[in-house]
């Protein structure tokens, strides 16, 4: 096969590793997420968690638990191949709305995730994730208005199984990239 071909759906196969990731979080998907990062990979929030990877997804229903919505959306994504290894540069827009006992707070953090790939086994997973915030914009109250008229009827994206696209999709099934 032509190198530049291979290149192509090696990136395509981490493009798509990286919107997973994005999925599983705002779905609260943990099972899938424990599917896209090898075994002894490592997670890097920063103060908030730094170690296994496996251990990160362990404390994510605690972690979300008061987190309403979630909603992750990548932007630029720079990737460099090295054979079975790779290393991106991965721009993301995450909204937050966390619950608090004086009422919603949404977070808008407009960060990059510093990644190492690893292909193992004819499939590439996370071994290393860092996630560095750039920017941050809070407000307290939220802004957040689900229950508008212009939107009366819509279906609203909810954390967890509940949400409409599990009813919908068959490919895209939870548990499932």
């Amino acid at each position: 096969m032509d190198t530049r071909i291979a290149a192509m759906l090696d990136k395509q196969e981490i493009t798509e590793l990286v919107h997973a990731y994005c999925n599983a979080a705002d779905r609260h998907d943990h099972d899938k997420m424990r599917t896209l990062y090898h075994e002894d990979a490592i997670d890097d929030h920063g103060a908030f968690f730094k170690g296994l990877a496996m251990a990160f997804i362990d404390q994510l229903p605690a972690i979300q638990e008061p987190m309403q919505i979630l909603h992750h959306n990548v932007t630029t994504v720079n990737i460099a191949l090295d054979g079975d290894y790779a290393e991106g540069e991965v721009y993301v827009l995450a909204f937050h709305q966390v619950r608090t006992d004086d009422g919603p707070v949404d977070l808008l953090i407009g960060g990059r995730y510093f990644d190492k790939y690893e292909k193992r086994a004819g499939k590439w997973k996370f071994s290393h994730r860092a996630v560095v915030a750039d920017w941050a914009n809070c407000n307290s109250p939220s802004t957040v208005c689900l229950d508008h008229p212009m939107i009366e009827g819509s279906y609203i994206g909810k954390p967890g199984p509940a949400d409409p696209s599990y009813a919908f999709f068959r490919l895209l099934r939870r548990g499932q990239h």
